[in-house]
């Protein structure tokens, strides 16, 4: 919002010019989120002051917030008092995150300093890997026991109310900790006291393990129009829940993640913004690929080389080869885009490579025969306006003839290999996103230029 960038601009002024007093009657107008993105533009002694002056308590919120990078020398500014203050303040997710980000070294000596009613909890999310349901789910919710009454029920939520994260569920447990199902706060309020737990208790429809990939919850908040999602063990003990904001944060680093690395980008996502990555860092994540893709090119002048002497012969095949090799990379592209996002989404089971490779085999000789037909039509009535020099033995129909059923075979070899490659690489247990459009392009760019002149010797006869 306009009001907010004004703010955060006067803030960054505040911290410039250290006014204290200023600088807390702005940041009380920010949400946590704004406070972080302030402290990410600020040079080192600007967070000196920022830190300082906000305090290890309200900072706690603004940590949750900071990338990966920044957490551990933002947590070296802070005494150990305020180190202490701030895990405290902090959620049993937000605390496990932090801890995820810093160094081994860094971790144990936080880890004497979490509070004792909150260390079993962080010692067991720690268990699991950061990128995983069990990673991004809090353990402060509501709970109640099949065996209460809606008064009982009442009374334990109320005793904990303060360290609750979410009561959007209520969720119902048995004596062994494994989840029965659900309750809605309308549940408890609208029966009276006495009326067992077990006659007013839902069904739950939807829960995950706490070792599945966090991008299967994201899936799941987003095809059931969750709000909260259970996350139990391998005996449906429940463990946590992870929130609608969480589900949002995992689906933005999903997202980040598919778009970079279809366009080339090697190494972890970064959680800073574009213009506080360093340019070393840039540098290191896009240059592997790009070299790569270099080399991988050189095969394409190599195809050149061997197929000079049809070039020699019939010169003006060269205007139509780059028509031919952009028409199969951008359609390879295309394809490999939609397989990716029908993975990301779920819609593509690993049984569903032959409907893949049908649908796109067919997409690729409609959309190859329509283009073959609309530059063969080009060839013969348009080209000869401008070019004079095609033998007689050829003949512009001939060629035309020609150029169509390159165009119909690069198409669909590039759809296919588009659509198959991902499918490919996730049977391989890689990233689909990895095989990147660049190299997608690069592969059939190759492909084509063979498909190109191989087809041009054979109708030519060259």
């Amino acid at each position: 919002m306009p009001e907010d960038n004004e703010i955060k601009r006067l803030l960054l002024e505040a911290t410039e010019n250290r006014n204290a007093e200023e600088f807390h009657r702005l940041a009380e107008q920010l949400h946590y989120a704004d406070l972080a993105d302030c402290y990410e533009d600020l040079s080192e002694e600007d967070r000196d002051f920022f830190t300082e002056t906000l305090g290890a308590e309200a900072f706690a919120d603004v940590m949750a917030e900071l990338p990966e990078s920044l957490i551990e020398e933002t947590i070296e500014r802070f005494d150990q008092d305020e180190q202490r203050e701030m895990l405290d303040q902090m959620s049993d997710d937000d605390r496990v995150d932090m801890l995820q980000d810093v160094s081994d070294d860094t971790r144990r000596r936080l880890l004497d300093l979490v509070e004792p009613d909150d260390i079993e909890i962080t010692k067991s999310l720690l268990k699991y890997d950061e990128d995983t349901a069990g990673g991004r789910m809090t353990t402060h919710f509501g709970r109640v026991r099949v065996g209460m009454n809606v008064k009982q029920a009442l009374d334990s939520l109320r005793a904990k109310h303060e360290e609750t994260e979410s009561l959007a569920r209520i969720y119902v447990v048995d004596s062994k900790g494994r989840l029965v199902g659900l309750l809605r706060f309308r549940d408890l309020a609208f029966n009276t006291w006495d009326t067992p737990i077990e006659d007013i208790v839902r069904p739950y429809e939807h829960c995950i393990l706490a070792t599945a990939d966090q991008e299967e919850a994201a899936q799941m908040f987003s095809k059931y129009d969750l709000i909260v999602l259970p996350v139990v063990d391998e005996y449906d003990r429940l463990l946590g829940i992870i929130t609608h904001d969480d589900a949002l944060e995992i689906i933005e680093e999903e997202s980040t993640e598919d778009m970079e690395r279809m366009a080339g980008f090697s190494g972890d996502v970064s959680e800073e913004t574009y213009l506080n990555t360093r340019t070393l860092t840039h540098f290191k994540r896009r240059f592997p690929w790009l070299f790569g893709l270099a080399i991988m090119a050189i095969a394409s002048g190599i195809v050149m080389l061997s197929f000079e002497s049809v070039l020699n012969k019939l010169f003006i095949l060269s205007l139509f080869l780059p028509m031919v090799v952009a028409a199969g990379g951008n359609t390879g592209g295309q394809a490999s885009t939609m397989v990716i996002r029908a993975m990301a989404l779920g819609e593509l089971e690993p049984g569903t490579t032959m409907r893949v490779a049908l649908k796109e085999l067919r997409l690729g000789l409609l959309l190859g025969s329509l283009l073959g037909i609309g530059m063969a039509l080009i060839t013969v009535f348009v080209v000869p306006m401008f070019y004079d020099g095609m033998p007689e033995s050829i003949g512009f129909t001939k060629f035309a003839i020609a150029i169509a059923f390159a165009l119909i075979t690069q198409i669909t070899t590039s759809s296919l290999v588009g659509s198959l490659l991902p499918i490919g690489a996730r049977a391989a247990k890689i990233d689909p996103a990895v095989v990147a459009a660049p190299a997608i392009t690069t592969i059939v760019d190759v492909t084509g230029m063979v498909i190109y002149f191989l087809i041009a010797k054979s109708i030519l006869g060259l």
